[in-house]
């Protein structure tokens, strides 16, 4: 497992925008599919985006496809979630998550595909 540390949160207004970032240590980030997940309150963990490990093939959840922008730098094994257009139903626990990956190019949605965990960073949008 590697270690993965969020960054980025905050308080915005609705229409704002915030870059998360995560930072992989413990390992070569080229080795790993990334995926960002949430948590709002009372709700159970959902997926919202995954990048694959060449970084050419991305998904995201409908809410945040046109909002949301899911990136990687492998050079500073880091990951980004550029979010834009925020709504307050953003509003949750934003988790990274890594996947030892054998291939290139897959993306998962799926929690239980992921086997390391960041320990969240706090997204809260006003109306």
């Amino acid at each position: 497992q590697v270690h993965l540390v969020e960054s980025g949160g905050g308080l915005v207004q609705a229409g704002g925008s915030l870059r998360l970032s995560c930072a992989l240590s413990g390992g070569p980030l080229s080795m790993y599919a990334m995926g960002w997940f949430r948590q709002a309150p009372g709700k159970e963990r959902e997926f919202v985006a995954a990048i694959s490990r060449s970084g050419d093939n991305t998904d995201y959840t409908n809410s945040a496809q046109g909002r949301f922008t899911i990136s990687r730098d492998g050079a500073k094994n880091m990951v980004y979630l550029q979010l834009n257009s925020l709504r307050p139903e953003d509003t949750a626990v934003y988790y990274c998550a890594a996947r030892y990956a054998s291939d290139y190019w897959s993306v998962e949605t799926r929690v239980q595909t992921y086997g390391s965990w960041g320990q969240g960073t706090q997204v809260t949008v006003s109306s």
